[in-house]
C-alpha cells in the first residue's frame, strides 16, 4: 500500500512554512507519509483539485489564491468554511472531496493557550475586513463575543463584513479607520488582520482599556507594530505564530489518523526558520 500524500498549493508557494510543521509532527510521531509543496497557476486550479485521487493525494492545504475556488470546488463544506466563504484544508470521504476551514479554529486554539481570558471579552474590535477577518469574526461570534466592531480603510468592505456575520444576539458594526480611536475605548480585545507594511509606526493604543488584550495573526515580523504598542503598555498579547501551527492540527489528524501537538519544539523550529529565511 502506498503512502500517504498530503499537500499545500497556492501561487505561489515557496514561502509556505506547512511542510515543515507536518513533517516535523510526522517525524515525531513516526508515521509513514509525505507532505509536499505544489504550485498551481490559478487557471489550473480546477484540474488540479479534480484530479487529486488520481495523483495519489489522500488531502491537503489550499491557500491563497486557491481557497475561494476550493469552496466552489467541493462536494461538501464543514459549517465553518460555509460561513467563511473559503476552504484551506480538503479530504476524501469515500469519493468526495470535502472542504473545511480551520483557521477560525486554529486562531481561538491560539487564544486559549496563550491569552487565558479572551472568551470573556464582551467587544472585540477587528482591524481589517478580508478574508483573514472573515475566520476571525466567525471564531469571535463563535466564542460568545457579543459586540465586533470592524475597522477598514475602505469603508464598504467592513460593512458588507458585518453583514455578512449578522444574527440576532450578535452586535457587529463596520466602518472606515477614522473611528478607529473611538472603538479603541470600549474594546476588550483588539485583533489586527491587516497585513505588514513596510516601514509603519506602532499604532496609537493609548485609548485602550488596562485589562484590554491585543493580538496579531501576523507572524512575519514576530512582533508587529501594533503589538510592539501594546507590550510598551504593558498590555497582554498573543502573536500570530500560534495560529498558523494550530490550523494545521485537524488536517493532518484528517489525512494521516493521529492527532498531533502544538509544542514549543515545534514552535522554535519555526522560530529559526523565520529567522534564517524572513
Amino acid at each position: 500500500m502506498p503512502e500517504p500524500r498530503a499537500f499545500v498549493t497556492g501561487w505561489p508557494i515557496r514561502h509556505s512554512r506547512s511542510p515543515l510543521i507536518h513533517g516535523t509532527w510526522l517525524g515525531a510521531l513516526g508515521l509513514a507519509g509525505s507532505y509536499e509543496r505544489i504550485a498551481v497557476e490559478p487557471d489550473a486550479f480546477p484540474a488540479f483539485l479534480s484530479g487529486l485521487r488520481d495523483a495519489g493525494f489522500i488531502g491537503g492545504n489550499v491557500t491563497i489564491p486557491h481557497k475561494e475556488a476550493a469552496f466552489a470546488g467541493v462536494a461538501r463544506r464543514d459549517a465553518a468554511a460555509e460561513a467563511i466563504g473559503a476552504v484551506n484544508t480538503v479530504w476524501f470521504e469515500g469519493d468526495q472531496l470535502i472542504g473545511g476551514n480551520t483557521d477560525a479554529y486554529g486562531f481561538s486554539a491560539n487564544l486559549d493557550e496563550r491569552l487565558t481570558g479572551w472568551r470573556d471579552a464582551e467587544e472585540a474590535l477587528v482591524l481589517g475586513a478580508g478574508g483573514a477577518a472573515r475566520a476571525v469574526v466567525h471564531a469571535l461570534a463563535e466564542a460568545g463575543v457579543r459586540r465586533i466592531r470592524i475597522v477598514n480603510r475602505t469603508r464598504e468592505r467592513a460593512e458588507a463584513l458585518a453583514a455578512a456575520f449578522a444574527r440576532p444576539g450578535l452586535e457587529l458594526e463596520g466602518a472606515g479607520e477614522e473611528r478607529e480611536a473611538l472603538f479603541l475605548e470600549s474594546a476588550d480585545l483588539v485583533v489586527n488582520t491587516r497585513p505588514p507594511v513596510a516601514g509603519a509606526t506602532e499604532p496609537d493604543l493609548s485609548p485602550l482599556a488596562e485589562a484590554a488584550l491585543v493580538t496579531d495573526i501576523v507572524y512575519v515580523p514576530l512582533e508587529t507594530p501594533i503589538l510592539k504598542a501594546a507590550r510598551q503598555r504593558g498590555l497582554r498579547t498573543a502573536d500570530g505564530l500560534g495560529m498558523l501551527l494550530h490550523q494545521a492540527v485537524p488536517g493532518f489528524e484528517r489525512w494521516f489518523g493521529r492527532r498531533p501537538s502544538v509544542g514549543e519544539a515545534l514552535r522554535e523550529a519555526l522560530l529559526a526558520d523565520i529567522a534564517a529565511k524572513g
